[in-house]
């Protein structure tokens, strides 16, 4: 069969499997209205409505023309992956100060994540899910919150120690972690459950390691405790927040470190051994009752005037790495992008989005077929 034919061939058989909510996935990873996609293709904004809510079905010719538009190949309207079954609801820390379709285009790249997952599942085994079971009583005290906390260290084996790496935890305990690529930056850091697995997304603007190590346990406190809730509460965002700072540095180890007065010396070197931002320590100190209401007071105003970094700055976020490790793993037993792409139904450039975004570094599968 000639290269011409395999391509005619393939929007016609693309068109008989046609999935429409694989169209609606990648319209919103593109962030393409309705009416400008019908516009591109050739159709009306109704037609494209129509083949969304499967109401009627694209013709091969428009099919292959709906493909170029979004940037994907016609195997990826076809390719019989449904969409994953998910539990809950995802969790935006940015609720308010994002639109519906910043949000899409974040949910629609986790799906297409998941795919890829999904894909490198059929070969290699990725650590088993093994986050704890945390139960929080509907109306949660600061006590409450401390007790999960410590809790959920205990059973990720963390006993008394700071957290060495926070991305590395999740990783290991089955938790797929993400930087968001190409989102609008007032996307922050937000969690969701694709399938059987929770995701976690970090925003690539926030070049901070303390402040990114934050974003994980916050969103780490969602998986655990929030699986149910509807989002978007700010009782549940403090309560992730608070169960955060008390995951990084537990009360009852830190009471001992924070000085009795104010010292940013004492401060730093409690800061670099727990990973937590100098803020996130006065604000403890000051809810522990170290730190008068002045005394807090004038430590906020003075970080607010030294701004980012704060001193003793950590270095860069902490990075992904556990899709990087996978991909070299595959290649190293000649597993291609071409390969894997082709059970995830898209191109190789879709598939190294992903895994970029899942490693530390660029990495990747090697092209060749």
């Amino acid at each position: 069969m000639t290269a011409t034919r395999e391509r005619g061939e393939a929007p016609a058989l693309a068109a008989a499997a046609f999935q429409p909510h694989a169209l609606t996935l990648a319209r919103r990873w593109r962030r393409i209205r309705k009416k400008e996609l019908a516009r591109q293709v050739g159709v009306t904004a109704a037609a494209v409505s129509q083949y969304e809510l499967a109401q009627s079905r694209p013709s091969p010719a428009t099919l292959a023309r709906l493909a170029l538009a979004l940037a994907v190949p016609v195997r990826f309207f076809a390719a019989g992956i449904p969409a994953p079954v998910t539990a809950g609801h995802p969790h935006f820390r940015s609720l308010r100060t994002t639109t519906q379709a910043e949000r899409d285009q974040a949910l629609a790249f986790g799906e297409i994540a998941w795919r890829v997952v999904d894909a490198v599942e059929q070969h290699l085994q990725l650590p088993v899910l093994r986050l704890p079971s945390i139960d929080l009583p509907e109306e949660a005290s600061s006590r409450d919150l401390e007790a999960a906390a410590v809790a959920a260290r205990h059973a990720l084996g963390l006993g008394d120690e700071p957290v060495p790496h926070m991305v590395r935890l999740l990783e290991a305990a089955g938790v797929v972690v993400l930087t968001l690529p190409d989102v609008s930056e007032r996307v922050d850091a937000f969690s969701h459950w694709y399938g059987s697995r929770p995701f976690v997304f970090l925003s690539p603007s926030k070049n901070d390691k303390a402040r990114s190590r934050m974003d994980v346990a916050h969103e780490l406190a969602h998986l655990l405790l929030h699986h149910d809730a509807e989002p978007g509460s700010q009782i549940l965002e403090r309560e992730a927040t608070a169960f955060g700072s008390q995951f990084l540095a537990p009360s009852r180890q830190l009471r001992d470190e924070l000085p009795a007065r104010l010292d940013f010396e004492q401060l730093q070197r409690t800061k670099r051994r727990w990973g937590l931002s100098l803020k996130a320590l006065v604000y403890r100190g000051h809810a522990m009752g170290i730190y008068s209401d002045y005394t807090y007071r004038r430590a906020m105003n003075m970080l607010a005037e030294w701004g980012y970094p704060e001193p003793a700055d950590l270095g860069h976020r902490e990075q992904p790495s556990l899709l990087g490790k996978a991909a070299a793993l595959l290649a190293e037993h000649e597993h291609t992008v071409t390969s894997v792409a082709e059970q995830a139904g898209m191109s190789s450039d879709m598939l190294q989005v992903v895994v970029s975004a899942g490693s530390e570094i660029t990495l990747g599968l090697d092209v060749e077929a």
